[in-house]
């Protein structure tokens, strides 16, 4: 009898871990004429609340795609479940660096996040289409990706965040096809000096984005994440920063997600 209770609590435990639901999307970019694929996690109990849900828009870093999230760190399911949001990674490009770049009109990452996949999720989910229910982080080019946005549309995102996120691009002119994205450094210097983050602090209003961003002390962007603090720090713009050891890994982002989403969920909450 008491195998029988053992096995039945461990098969509800099972039930409950996996009772997210796991949708891909396919979202027709109008302004790069293509397809572009979406992985939405919904919480568990998303059919039976009468409610509009606060959706974390979750991005990947350089090299990767829109599975990566949920292969390399399966957990983000529960997540969904224990926070009860809605969670998408959206695919951005092997180095799309989510801007709209200003020599390829290929890419225009910019206008697909933050317009055209927004409008898609708001239609068919049941989500709140309020910035305060609204957040975005992301890890390496992700985590770049996911302050660019948020500090250049202040309106669509409330909160936003960053894992080990290439914060200062212009330490790195041949990596990662920037070069692609921006053309070289010595020759479109004005394109790298408006799309790199610290360069963007300006934009910031002090209570118009909660931000919270972290890196490992032995990750090839800890330097630009620290000197992003400090500027912040100066400016007197409010944020969460986190220094602990680590390196650019995913054993670093599947533990750094954790506290972001403490973050996000205390932010939905308010």
């Amino acid at each position: 009898m008491k195998l029988k209770l053992i096995l039945l609590f461990l098969i509800c435990n099972t039930i409950i871990i996996n009772a997210s639901q796991v949708d891909t999307v396919m979202v027709v970019s109008k302004s790069m004429n293509k397809p572009i694929p979406n992985i939405v996690i919904i919480p568990d109990n998303y059919s039976t609340q009468n409610k509009k849900f606060s959706v974390l828009y979750l991005l990947h870093g350089a090299g990767g795609n829109y599975t990566n999230w949920i292969t390399k760190v399966p957990r983000i399911k529960e997540y969904a479940d224990k926070y009860n949001i809605i969670i998408v990674c959206p695919d951005g490009g092997l180095t799309s660096w989510y801007f709209d770049s200003p020599i390829d009109e290929k890419m225009k990452y910019e206008t697909y996040l933050s317009k055209e996949l927004i409008d898609a999720i708001d239609k068919k989910y049941n989500t709140s289409a309020k910035k305060s229910a609204r957040a975005i982080t992301g890890l390496s080019m992700g985590g770049h990706g996911a302050f660019y946005l948020a500090f250049k549309h202040q309106d669509v995102w409330g909160a936003a965040g960053s894992m080990s996120g290439g914060v200062d691009i212009r330490p790195f002119p041949n990596n990662w096809d920037l070069n692609k994205r921006l053309g070289s450094y010595s020759d479109h210097q004005e394109y790298w000096e408006k799309n790199t983050i610290i360069n963007m602090v300006y934009k910031l209003n002090p209570d118009s984005l909660k931000l919270i961003f972290d890196c490992g002390m032995n990750d090839f962007f800890y330097d630009a994440n620290k000197r992003l603090h400090e500027k912040l720090a100066e400016r007197n713009i409010p944020h969460d920063y986190i220094e602990r050891p680590g390196r650019h890994n995913w054993d670093y982002w599947s533990n750094s997600i954790k506290y972001q989403l403490l973050f996000f969920d205390d932010y939905f909450k308010l």
